[in-house]
């Protein structure tokens, strides 16, 4: 383990974790991660070894199960995930962002009956927002939730979602749709909907009566993991499955579960970047041009100087904000900067370790063109960098506001 991305003050639980983790990473991620992604292949043993150390359990509470850990711990765990293969982080970030609703904003009845099975990994997790012709304007979903007029309190949901992770191999999938009921015409948009608890059975095609995932769209790269569609046609979902048995509510449960989720991406765009640092440095001392090894040139040190300071000071910001979450203080702000650096920073340390490879990097056989390729996602997950700078300047103005 290098110098880069250390983090200060971890109990040895935590740090008995953490190296747990990176030896799963190194030992079976690593040396087979390239090949399942140029196979689009989902990383099923993996995903196994994973429920086997825990993982999917890692922030539900001991009483349900789980390890009952911090979202720092968490954030730990993403990052040294993402350094093997960012795929596997993203399997089990869906997972953990509606396992973090559930403990949030559920009833006990859904508490009791999700999260045991949810920290062992046997009820999987997705969340779905997007829409085919929406990204991140949330407040213009159009997909909808009415009730049955037969009198059993049933919803019916209709309509098209888009870009959910997870959304073959999952089986709870949290759905936000729009439901009007108790609300008089004019209400703010984010004030009608519902957050809805879907269960089906993994795979594509009819995955329930009403419930439709078509099958997995095909990625420049973040592959593996699958992402798909869902079209909902006339689904029934009971009442005791809208996400803390109230109506209107959903909004709110969403963006606290992104709030987090943030923190994950930003912990993945470190993860990314430290591996990209990690080829770039060891092929530099390989390759030699003009009788020595090309890390002996000052332009490859000066790459390599920026590389090591975007790794550590993306790293900084993303431990800040989870612990910022975890001190039980709003972190909006701090997830925000987070994500948006860490993103932005690891597209620009990629990119530069791609040009340190030079022709290699634009070869398949070498580890950094599967990074090329999968950085660009971090851009646009979880929020685009313009979304998270809106974010962070309108608290910024609250924070700053003129007394003048």
């Amino acid at each position: 383990m290098g110098r880069l991305a250390q983090t200060e003050g971890l109990t040895e639980i935590q740090q008995e974790i953490l190296t747990t983790v990176r030896s799963f990473v190194d030992k079976e991620i690593l040396p087979v991660a390239t090949e399942l992604e140029h196979k689009d292949e989902y990383p099923a043993e993996i995903v196994e070894g994973l429920k086997e150390l825990g993982i999917f359990g890692l922030m539900i509470p001991e009483e349900y199960g789980g390890l009952g850990e911090s979202l720092l711990t968490y954030a730990l765990c993403v990052e040294e995930i993402a350094r093997g293969w960012m795929s596997v982080s993203g399997i089990i970030n869906t997972h953990f962002i509606v396992a973090y609703m559930l403990k949030q904003h559920g009833t006990q009845e859904q508490k009791d009956h999700f999260l045991p099975k949810m920290a062992t990994g046997e009820v999987r997790g997705a969340f779905s927002m997007s829409e085919p012709g929406l990204g991140s304007d949330v407040s213009a979903i159009t997909s909808k939730g009415v009730r049955a007029d037969d009198g059993s309190g049933d919803f019916l949901l209709n309509g098209q979602k888009m870009w959910l992770t997870n959304g073959g191999s999952s089986t709870l999938v949290a759905v936000l749709c729009r439901t009007d009921e108790g609300h008089p015409e004019g209400t703010a948009p984010h004030k009608s909907m519902t957050t809805f608890l879907v269960e089906k059975e993994p795979g594509f095609g009819q995955v329930r009566p009403g419930l439709t995932i078509p099958g997995k769209i095909d990625k420049m790269g973040y592959k593996g993991v699958d992402t798909t569609e869902l079209i909902m046609d006339d689904l029934r979902i009971p009442a005791d499955r809208v996400l803390g048995g109230e109506t209107g509510r959903g909004f709110y449960q969403m963006m606290d579960g992104v709030e987090v989720g943030r923190v994950n991406v930003a912990a993945r765009g470190c993860g990314v970047a430290q591996r990209a640092f990690e080829l770039g440095i060891d092929y530099a001392q390989q390759r030699h041009t003009f009788g020595k090894p090309i890390s002996g040139h000052q332009a490859i040190q000066f790459k390599l100087a920026e590389m090591a300071t975007k790794v550590e000071a993306a790293h900084a910001l993303m431990v800040g904000a989870a612990r910022k979450k975890d001190s039980g203080q709003r972190n909006d702000l701090e997830a925000g900067m987070a994500k948006y650096l860490a993103s932005e920073y690891c597209k620009e340390v990629v990119e530069d370790a791609f040009r340190i490879h030079g022709g290699y990097g634009f070869s398949k056989e070498y580890e950094i063109e599967r990074l090329y390729r999968e950085a660009p996602m971090l851009l646009i997950g979880e929020g685009t960098a313009e979304i998270q700078k809106m974010i962070v300047g309108r608290r910024l103005l609250e924070e700053y506001r003129s007394q003048g």
